[in-house]
């Protein structure tokens, strides 16, 4: 029978999940066997998941437990924790964050050619027209441009947390700008899942925007308009290498842009379209100050699970995009999106030999 074991997180303040118990209850009624794990964090109680007739483990119980078979697959969302060295024997779904020469990848890949497991990168899941199921982009832009405009409003650091809808968040940040002015906010990569969450945000703040997408970035960066916000969102996850969208040059003339959200948030990777920080920030400390004009102060915020400020709405649209691909784990060797996700982990495994 094939098995789908959902794990508990190892990431801080993760509460979503990939798997909620309605999707949960659609694997069962397929013919699935359905283990969840205890977690003192995910957003649905695992009595949710109980009640429907999954069946319940300890936390990283998987690690022991969980048979060895090409038919069972730990299904997680962030990366495993960074201090196990064991190597990786199972079939793993989750966002690795390896393929794109990060910190830390020559380590994981390592597990995995040890254990000769294999993973099936979230991020890496694909149609035959090479467009990705499922993403958290919307939700990410959301989160960030809520942060961003925030953090404007107040008077000092405002931290990220969990609110239980985006219609409190909201309440939060409409206290907050009472008596301010408003921020001119741009956005590059406007007209995508993450530029599209950014808008609604500021829609529903009644905030306008400067909305960059391919058509104005296509002549090549930096661009000067950039430092003439008040706030600046990037929401393009670059896959291969581009003139940055802001440099250091550019950002020693800057008189203006005070906040700088990085949804993409890859620092550490040389496809950086903002070559200007190298650290993510924080939940409790969102924001870093980077190298500016000398009278002017400028912050980035660079979170990698933004969406898990709003755990609920998050992921009920993420499992409801990424259920009708894990329907076809049955079929995995001939589903184009799970034999494809498998290809590209072999052939970036050898790579990295």
């Amino acid at each position: 029978m094939t098995t789908i074991w959902l794990r508990d997180e190892d990431k801080e303040f993760e509460k979503r999940t990939p798997l909620t118990p309605e999707n949960a209850k659609k694997l069962l009624d397929a013919g699935y066997k359905v283990i969840v794990e205890k977690s003192n964090d995910r957003i649905f109680p695992i009595q949710e998941y109980e009640k429907l007739g999954c069946e319940i483990k300890e936390s990283h119980a998987w690690i022991e437990e969980a048979t060895v078979s090409d038919d069972v697959f730990i299904l997680g969302l962030k990366e495993l924790k960074e201090t196990d060295t064991f190597p990786l024997k199972h079939n793993h779904i989750y966002f690795a964050h390896i393929y794109k020469g990060q910190n830390g990848a020559e380590k994981v890949f390592h597990r995995y050619s040890e254990g000769q497991g294999t993973l099936f990168d979230l991020e890496f899941l694909l149609n035959e027209d090479k467009r990705r199921v499922a993403a958290f982009g919307y939700w990410a832009g959301y989160v960030g441009a809520a942060l961003s405009v925030e953090n404007f409003f107040s008077e000092s650091p405002a931290p990220l947390r969990h609110y239980s809808s985006k219609d409190e968040w909201l309440k939060v940040i409409n206290e907050k700008r009472q008596g301010k002015r408003n921020p001119c906010t741009f956005i590059i990569g406007a007209l995508g899942r993450c530029g599209s969450g950014a808008r609604e945000l500021l829609d529903d703040l009644e905030l306008e925007s400067v909305n960059w997408d391919v058509d104005e970035t296509k002549k090549g960066g930096p661009f000067e308009e950039i430092i003439n916000a008040d706030i600046f969102i990037n929401t393009v996850l670059m896959t291969t290498k581009i003139p940055p969208f802001l440099d250091k040059s550019l950002m020693e003339r800057n008189q203006k842009l005070s906040y700088i959200c990085d949804v993409s948030c890859d620092p550490n990777s040389d496809l950086n379209p903002i070559p200007i920080y190298d650290v993510h920030t924080t939940w409790d400390k969102p924001l870093h100050r980077i190298e500016s004009s000398i009278d002017h102060e400028c912050n980035i915020i660079a979170i990698d699970n933004l969406p898990s400020a709003l755990p609920k709405e998050s992921s009920i649209d993420y499992s409801n995009q990424l259920i009708p691909h894990l329907l076809e784990l049955k079929n995995a060797k001939n589903y184009f999106t799970w034999s494809h996700a498998k290809e590209i982990f072999e052939t970036k495994k050898s790579a990295n030999k």
